[in-house]
């Protein structure tokens, strides 16, 4: 009987460790389940992040999309600030706002744009006129790219920099690299990308930002067309003076066909009709 006792007595200790060893496993269970969770989901987030990284644009496939419906529209960008709304400029004169190193964009200016295939974004109210001149230039058997468009002020400080750093690295002094910056790539503040009605427009075949660029059949197309979708080139070669900047031969600004068709007429560049 005493032995019967005792296994049972056996029984009901081992069974009582096994409970409290059980209920101490479920309370550190409880206690490490957020940890656990939480690093499941930062390494979750950390793939995800890694896979969806930057990617360079490949500019011979990705240009204006093949329709409306590609079209995605974006909310208004203020340089001031992006949350805010500005009153529209009036109408009609947006077209021929003057941007260059003594005219820069008012504060509250306000974009609405609308992304390209490409991943860049152009003011939705060039976008019709843009789209019919690169099909008209593919349809004559060419393959024009853009290259560059909208930028916002962050960007172009960037870019501005960049320039600004090329020019000390050369051995200029700090106020002579942002002048010779500021003849290639605009001040900030006072880049006609940031107008979005500036688009930058290259070879597929000679995809190069220099003077050589106005050989290549495609910018002899646009020059020669350009003005027909209301599109002028804007820094015309013995312009720079008026400009203050170089010559660029693709980088092209939207201003309406009827103006358009009378700078072209008339030989002048923006400042110079403007003044008339």
């Amino acid at each position: 009987m005493r032995q019967t006792e005792n296994i049972v007595h056996k029984r009901y200790i081992y069974h009582r460790k096994y409970r409290r060893r059980k209920s101490r496993l479920r309370r550190l269970a409880r206690r490490l389940f957020p940890v656990s969770a939480f690093l499941f989901a930062a390494i979750v987030c950390m793939a995800a992040f890694l896979q969806s990284g930057d990617k360079p644009v490949d500019h011979s496939t990705a240009d204006v999309p093949a329709s409306n419906e590609s079209i995605q529209n974006s909310p208004p960008q203020s340089e001031s600030d992006p949350s805010i709304a500005s009153k529209p400029i009036a109408a009609g004169t947006w077209k021929l706002l003057l941007v260059n190193p003594w005219n820069p964009l008012p504060e509250d200016y306000t974009v609405w744009t609308v992304t390209l295939q490409n991943g860049l974004q152009v003011d939705e109210r060039c976008y019709p006129d843009l789209q019919a001149m690169m099909d008209a230039c593919r349809a004559d058997g060419l393959n024009p790219v853009i290259c560059s468009a909208y930028r916002t002020r962050e960007v172009q400080e960037s870019l501005y920099q960049q320039e600004v750093g090329r020019y000390l690295d050369e051995g200029y002094g700090q106020d002579a690299a942002e002048a010779e910056a500021g003849t290639s790539v605009a001040l900030p503040g006072t880049s006609e990308h940031q107008l979005g009605l500036a688009v930058d427009i290259v070879d597929i075949d000679h995809q190069i930002l220099d003077e050589s660029q106005e050989n290549t059949e495609v910018q002899k197309w646009l020059m020669a067309h350009s003005w027909e979708y209301g599109f002028i080139l804007r820094y015309p070669t013995g312009k720079s003076e008026i400009t203050g900047i170089i010559y660029e031969p693709w980088h092209y600004r939207y201003v309406g066909r009827e103006d358009a068709k009378q700078i072209h007429a008339l030989g002048v560049c923006l400042e110079e009709y403007l003044a008339d």
